[in-house]
């Protein structure tokens, strides 16, 4: 039950966010004196609606969006009344155009930073000092997890009947565990934990010290045996090595909450953060496309994937159901700054695309004036069709490549 109220949860969420950005582009645009005619939750049938002045507003039966008309939003539109044309949007300056069309994305990133402003003062924010490379993890204490057995090699799988048994167990260590020595050498973080290991003959006995809930204490174990590569070179031909059966627990906190003031700093680092990721997710979807049909035909699901609105709302069901919330604000913050940054790329049909056909105009008046040659005028939309069609049609096999990934083989944060 609490699966299905949070992937309804996100979706309303996602629907709230597109709704405020035909918002913005309708409050943005009747502020300049443009003419809004029509504002409408959704498309399809008309469920209700109701009109205040020029402008009807409603809610349609597919809830899968919302649009807002304005006027004459390009010298092509046919459907400008005589004493409209004045107020057709392409008539206005190029900077007023630049704020309606920017306005839906603008709105997605205003929801974006006060939900994060919002979480860094409860849920807390990703921690920046979260270790995330190998050599930060080797840095982290040595606070241990007890492994049921110890593998032969580097496939990693369930323990099987004939593994050799945790040295680790087998000494009484548990989960918690802070290592302090191998056999006298002082070990304070993984890595020299690693290495100390390492140094002692596999099938020997150890002395391992260790620290537990601030009491010191030492156990004696037969280290177990196992083929690993070197430390300093991860691909490099594996050799018999000793090990505990132990795996690393990652002490330092993934959420860091902040004072009100203190937010703001936290939540501008973040943006920065999530813009940097967006702008190398955006670069790598081309690539992603082969995974994502391999998911779909039989192959594990790639979980740096990307995924639609349909898997987003899963995750998000997920979220609640495993008392997630900040996956869920997460999920929410990151897709909102995806939709407004990706709303922006400069593509017909998108507002970027509105936006950069409108200062290529603007460049080329200023271009012939220069030259002093007759001003070419605006650009005929009906030209770029065919390349707005491509676009369509690209990315609705895109949206639809994504759904059925999700569908068939979607990702999950939790075990099922």
């Amino acid at each position: 039950m609490s699966f299905a109220f949070g992937v309804v949860l996100f979706a309303l969420g996602i629907l709230v966010s597109v709704s405020l950005h035909e918002a913005g582009h309708m409050l943005t645009a009747k502020a300049f004196g443009m003419k809004v005619t029509r504002y409408f939750v959704g498309f399809g049938p008309t469920l209700w609606s109701f009109r205040r002045g020029e402008t009807e507003y409603g809610i349609k039966g597919i809830p899968l969006g919302g649009f807002c008309k304005i006027v004459g939003m390009t010298p092509q539109d046919d459907d400008v009344e005589p004493a409209d044309q004045k107020r057709a949007m392409w008539r206005y300056p190029v900077w007023k155009r630049t704020i309606v069309m920017s306005a839906g994305s603008v709105t997605h990133f205003a929801l974006a930073v006060v939900a994060a402003w919002l979480a860094a003062m409860t849920l807390g924010l990703p921690n920046p000092n979260f270790p995330s490379t190998p050599e930060q993890v080797r840095n982290e204490p040595a606070v241990i997890a007890i492994q049921d057995c110890v593998l032969p090699d580097t496939t990693y799988r369930a323990c099987a009947p004939g593994d050799q048994a945790s040295p680790a167990a087998q000494g009484e260590l548990r989960d918690g565990d802070r290592i302090t020595s191998v056999n006298g050498t002082p070990v304070d973080t993984y890595g020299e934990l690693v290495s100390a290991l390492r140094a002692v003959a596999p099938g020997t006995t150890a002395t391992i010290g260790y620290e537990r809930d601030g009491t010191t204490g030492t156990t004696e174990t037969v280290l177990a045996s196992t083929k690993r590569p070197p430390l300093d070179n991860p691909d490099g031909p594996v050799t018999d090595v000793s090990a505990l059966g132990i795996q690393l627990v990652i002490t330092t906190p993934g959420l860091v909450s902040y004072g009100p003031v203190e937010s703001v700093g936290a939540t501008a680092d973040f943006m920065g953060d999530l813009a940097v990721g967006t702008a190398q997710a955006l670069q790598r979807l081309p690539e992603k496309i082969p995974a994502l049909w391999n998911s779909i035909t039989g192959g594990e699901r790639d979980i740096d994937t990307p995924i639609s609105v349909v898997g987003a709302s899963r995750l998000g069901g997920e979220a609640v159901a495993n008392d997630a919330w900040e996956l869920f604000i997460m999920l929410f913050i990151s897709l909102n700054f995806f939709i407004g940054v990706f709303n922006l790329l400069p593509l017909l049909p998108l507002d970027g695309g509105h936006i950069a056909i409108a200062w290529f105009e603007r460049a080329r008046s200023w271009v012939y004036a220069r030259l002093r040659r007759p001003d070419p005028g605006r650009v005929d939309y009906f030209k770029l069709m065919p390349f707005t069609y491509a676009v369509i049609l690209i990315g609705g096999a895109f949206t639809l490549l994504t759904i059925t990934a999700d569908v068939v083989n979607p990702i999950s944060f939790f075990p099922r």
